[in-house]
């Protein structure tokens, strides 16, 4: 459990035991000298597994994969110098989503740095405001003190990233010897320590529990104010959360109000839950026709987590600017309108809990919501006939994709939608279903760096076979996450299909004005890499197949395989498929 062959070795496997205790179980280890000890000891303690990337961008964002699935923290660590600050886009991303995350950078010790020794930067405070929690631990020393010390603030961190809902940053001062090799200087003070130290009450006290956040004090909900009103539920993407107890608990709030939930496609709310109170996926369109979105105006909005994606809904509550209560436990401001918008700081569980027994719908509510489901139905169904007299034989357009995915996906399948056009186009027309897909998306900065590295951890070791939606420039982007792809195919721990919709460079660009400056828009703004990816795949033995049909897809996502990655490719004209959004963005606004 210990290794006592000299101090560095010590206090390094106090510190990996005691994240053991507190049910850390994964760790992502980048290769590097001044982090030997820890490397050793995440190695060689059987109930973690250390897992080695070469990358530290993509180290990090595996680790931050990882703790999004598990609601939990994982661990990354890397040597000192610019390894550390390679960590910065992850961390900033952990920052943004809430999701617990232990960053453990080695340092140089105070007598190396600022004095040109090899690979020292300034690592105090790296991260600045994107941690919830930053220590230095002192230089390890052979007593009980430092150890106790070592332990409760490891302690700390962990509980600080839990209760913080974000990443910890743990930065290690490790002086030679850094293997682990004996040290006669003090051989004597760890021997007299061994002898005295009682390992099992040492630890004793440390078990997961010690993360259970105990419920507070939270404001008063104006249930009475929300019983008269005409409103409406807005969800958006949300942090870690358990998808059931989430559904349920929104779902029992919207029925107790009469309100329809308008649930983004990275909200559990429009791929599970109760058919009955009102899941509205096609908002976006809906609202395109002014007539109908003045008919269907809320009195009062109350807002679960970020708003979505949906320029056309964020334009539409800004002008009519209703009350809108935020849900967010975090205490973090989510309201990019700067509208009169109050915030309630408890989770949506503690909220569904104070419904009064007897709240009954307001008439003018049940109303409302009925005429939000039958215009979700009518565009439902158009989009639906819109894809259907696509030819069978013809690739599928970017935007039906998702359409075909809400269909063919297993149940409870992790689907990870990276930014730019897949999460957009996942938001317009993925229709609400009850497949129990769980949405996830690097939406915290909306970066699309290091998304396959953090899909891969999404899907390692998961029970259920995952899909990353991605685009040509979003996966190139990442392409050292390869290196971690390769190792989840050969050793078998997980699965991830990287469905890879290639139109040749930024399809969202040719959504937008600047597409028609050319030159400079292909060069600058579209950038096409011309990649041929059969040829990236043999690259890194991965197995590779072109999609030439939408059935042709639907056949390779109804079964998932159960172990390992393969890339299934689509090849789109993005000016083609940009023409196609615009034309039928047209119809949806007459």
């Amino acid at each position: 459990m210990l290794d006592w062959t000299n101090g560095n070795m010590l206090a390094a496997s106090v510190l990996v035991e005691t994240l053991v205790r507190l049910g850390v179980r994964w760790g992502a280890v980048c290769p590097g000298s001044r982090s030997t000890p820890l490397t050793i000891a995440l190695a060689r303690h059987p109930a973690i597994e250390a897992v080695p990337i070469l990358d530290e961008r993509s180290a990090a964002f595996w680790a931050l994969g990882r703790s999004r699935r598990l609601r939990r923290p994982a661990v990354v660590v890397c040597t000192s110098g610019t390894a550390a600050a390679n960590f910065l886009p992850a961390v900033v991303e952990a920052s943004e989503q809430g999701v617990p995350l232990l960053v453990l950078t080695a340092d140089r010790p105070p007598e190396l740095r600022a004095c040109g020794a090899g690979q020292a930067i300034d690592q105090v405070k790296l991260f600045g405001s994107f941690v919830v929690g930053q220590m230095e631990l002192g230089l390890p020393e052979p007593t009980i003190a430092y150890l106790s010390y070592l332990r409760q603030t490891v302690l700390r961190a962990w509980g600080r990233a839990i209760a913080g809902a974000g990443p910890v940053h743990l930065n290690i001062p490790l002086r030679d010897p850094l293997p682990p090799l004996p040290d006669p200087a003090i051989a004597q003070a760890l021997a007299a320590l061994r002898e005295s130290l009682d390992a099992a009450k040492f630890f004793s006290h440390l078990t997961p529990e010690l993360g259970a956040i105990a419920a507070t004090e939270f404001p008063a909900v104006p249930w009475e104010l929300w019983r008269s009103r005409r409103g409406i539920i807005v969800a958006g993407a949300t942090g870690p959360v358990d998808p059931v107890a989430h559904n349920e608990a929104a779902t029992a709030i919207a029925a107790a109000l009469g309100w329809p939930i308008l649930a983004d496609v990275l909200s559990p709310l429009r791929h599970g839950g109760d058919h009955t109170a009102g899941r509205i996926a096609t908002y976006d369109g809906i609202l395109r026709n002014r007539d109908r979105a003045d008919a269907l105006r809320p009195e009062v909005v109350l807002q679960l987590g970020q708003l979505p994606t949906s320029k056309i809904l964020r334009d539409w509550l800004a002008e009519l600017a209703p009350p809108r209560w935020i849900l967010e436990p975090r205490d973090r401001n989510l309201d990019p309108l700067h509208g009169p918008a109050l915030p309630l700081t408890l989770s949506l569980e503690t909220l569904a809990a104070t419904v009064p027994p007897d709240l009954a719908p307001a008439p003018d509510a049940i109303a409302l919501r009925d005429a939000w489901i039958e215009a979700d139905a009518t565009l439902t169904a158009a989009i639906a006939a819109t894809f259907q007299t696509r030819p069978k034989t013809a690739p599928p357009l970017e935007s039906q994709i998702p359409w075909i995915l809400a269909q063919s996906l297993p149940p409870e399948t992790p689907v990870f939608f990276n930014n730019s056009m897949p999460v957009r186009d996942g938001e317009w027309f993925w229709p609400t279903g009850d497949r129990a897909v769980v949405p996830l998306c690097n939406r915290g900065a909306n970066g699309i760096d290091g998304v396959l590295s953090t899909a891969i951890g999404v899907a390692w070791d998961d029970p259920k076979p995952a899909v990353l939606i991605t685009g040509d420039l979003g996966l190139l982007h990442d392409t050292n996450g390869l290196l971690i792809a390769k190792r989840l195919h050969q050793h078998q721990r997980g699965s991830l299909t990287i469905l890879l919709i290639n139109n040749d460079g930024g399809g969202i660009f040719e959504m937008l004005p600047i597409a028609q400056f050319d030159p400079p828009f292909e060069d600058y703004f579209a950038t096409p890499q011309s990649i041929d990816f059969s040829q990236l795949a043999k690259t890194y033995e991965l197995p590779w197949e072109l999609m030439t049909s939408a059935d042709h897809l639907r056949d390779h996502l109804q079964v998932l395989p159960p172990h390992g990655l393969r890339i299934l490719e689509v090849r789109r004209d993005r000016k083609e498929d940009s023409h196609w959004r615009k034309q039928l963005f047209q119809q949806f606004t007459q």
